[in-house]
């Protein structure tokens, strides 16, 4: 089996040698847990370490506040950029419409490898109000109403253009992040309470807490076509970005 591997040799060791190349995998968690940066760098290492091309998707900071996380960690988006190796784009889900076309317009002149969408909470929480609608659900919509009589919920709504969502981006090839805002102590796996659903992997970012301290800590919930590391990992946010060193996993 081909591997897209993340470059974070823990995780990659806990995936038993990264991605299934092709899995459309989503990132879970709350607020500070390194969710946008672990996407991030996926990319990087993907053009510094790989040579592959990486698409960072953005719905929530424009590529200005990007550089400007990054280079906290020491990368230079712009010099990847500047070798073809990244693309970087501001989505505004407020002023534009028909985001499916435009990905994969995106998509069809850079060719990635890699694929960043962060954050899935944002652009859901305003498919419902946009021409994405229309792009990627309504005539699977307009089937479920003629088959059921059940009345549609937001949920249903959700699940079908999400479907939709993820079998357009299962077209590209590409490996892909997604990012999802949780809760703290939500039963949940995503905001939405879908993706994690119709996604080929979870993994969990959060808190741990022994004692009086708290760790960062990540579990892979779910991944297709691979056998994947089935306890916690606790993490850093370093220098350098998300590290997970072997003595640190709890089993």
């Amino acid at each position: 089996m081909q591997r897209s591997k993340t470059g974070i040799q823990g995780l990659d060791k806990a995936l038993n040698g990264g991605f299934p190349e092709g899995n459309l995998v989503l990132l879970s968690g709350g607020a500070g847990t390194g969710k946008s940066t672990m996407a991030m760098q996926y990319l990087v290492n993907g053009a510094t370490l790989f040579g592959e091309k990486g698409l960072y998707i953005s719905t929530e900071q424009n590529e200005e506040e990007l550089q400007k996380a990054a280079s906290q960690f020491g990368w230079r988006l712009v010099d990847l950029e500047n070798k073809n190796l990244l693309k970087v784009v501001y989505f505004k889900v407020l002023e534009q419409d028909h985001f499916i076309q435009k990905v994969e317009e995106l998509v069809q002149t850079f060719k990635p490898k890699r694929i960043v969408i962060d954050s899935l909470t944002t652009l859901t929480d305003f498919m419902m109000m946009s021409e994405l609608q229309k792009d990627v659900g309504v005539s699977l919509i307009k089937i479920v109403d003629t088959v059921s009589p059940i009345p549609r919920t937001e949920q249903i709504v959700t699940k079908i253009i999400l479907y939709n969502l993820v079998n357009k981006l299962k077209e590209f090839e590409s490996t892909v992040l997604m990012t999802s805002e949780l809760p703290e102590g939500s039963p949940r796996l995503s905001a939405d309470g879908v993706t994690e659903f119709v996604t080929d992997g979870v993994i969990l970012l959060g808190y741990l807490a022994v004692g009086a301290t708290d760790f960062r800590s990540m579990r892979i919930r779910k991944m297709r076509y691979t056998d994947h590391e089935k306890g916690s990992l606790t993490y850093n946010l370093s220098p350098t970005g998300i590290d997970i060193t072997a003595e640190n996993n709890i089993l």
